[in-house]
């Protein structure tokens, strides 16, 4: 038997509407930057009972000071420190990144974190050392870790960190397989054109149908990030319940 969770990257609607029809999220938020604790503890007390926060983990930890996406942070990087900041790099910076994050997500109950690298962090030696002392370094506690390289990366690397550090690869299943985890966790962004990602774009019926088909897990989530994700995602959710 399958289960199949559906959510959205981040509240598209109110947060009451959102719980009353799914049961899981991924906070997308505190990746671009964390909110306050006082903002977690709200958010856990006004959930349902059973419901499932995903953490998207900060971007200090795995984004350089130079990404675009750093844009959208509001606290202030010294040039000096800027260097020692994201690629899992293991400078105290990035540890006390995923602390806060970790000291974030635990008051969300969360068990699931997702690790996003960008499109400039490619398979040479020294990203493939960040990584692996990273997470090597932190407990796990329980928790499931997901990763989504984004770029070009051999799948005979993605498979072996994967499994040495028991990760979740995670994909597109629109664009590629997923490689390696004991469960699936798929996030749908939109349309591609080329390199880049197009997120105004909803998904047609016999998309979501070829999505559906992927699901090859006992245990599987499938999380929507484009512009029509409300929608998709309960177009999909009834797709599950058929």
């Amino acid at each position: 038997m399958k289960t199949v969770t559906v959510g959205c990257c981040g509240f598209p609607v109110s947060q009451k509407k959102y719980y009353n029809l799914f049961s899981s999220i991924e906070i997308n938020q505190t990746f671009y930057q964390l909110p306050e604790l006082k903002t977690a503890q709200r958010w856990h007390e006004e959930a349902p009972k059973d419901f499932n926060f995903i953490i998207k983990a900060w971007q200090l930890i795995t984004h350089p000071a130079n990404s675009l996406t750093y844009r959208r942070l509001r606290q202030d990087i010294p040039q000096s420190k800027k260097k020692f900041y994201g690629n899992f790099q293991p400078t105290d910076e990035v540890k006390e990144a995923w602390r806060r994050t970790l000291e974030f997500g635990r008051i969300l109950k969360a068990k699931v974190y997702l690790f996003q690298s960008p499109y400039s962090f490619r398979p040479s030696l020294e990203n493939i050392t960040n990584i692996v002392k990273f997470f090597k370094s932190i407990p796990r506690d329980g928790l499931t870790f997901i990763w989504e390289p984004r770029g070009t990366w051999p799948d005979e690397i993605v498979v072996k960190l994967c499994k040495d550090l028991h990760l979740v690869h995670c994909t597109d299943p629109t664009r590629s397989k997923a490689l390696y985890g004991h469960i699936r966790y798929y996030r749908m962004h939109g349309n591609y054109e080329g390199k880049q990602i197009v997120y105004d774009y909803e998904y047609t019926s016999k998309e979501l149908i070829n999505i559906l088909s992927k699901l090859d897990k006992p245990f599987n989530y499938v999380f929507f990030n484009n512009s029509a994700m409300w929608n998709n995602a309960i177009q999909f959710q009834k797709l599950i319940n058929k």
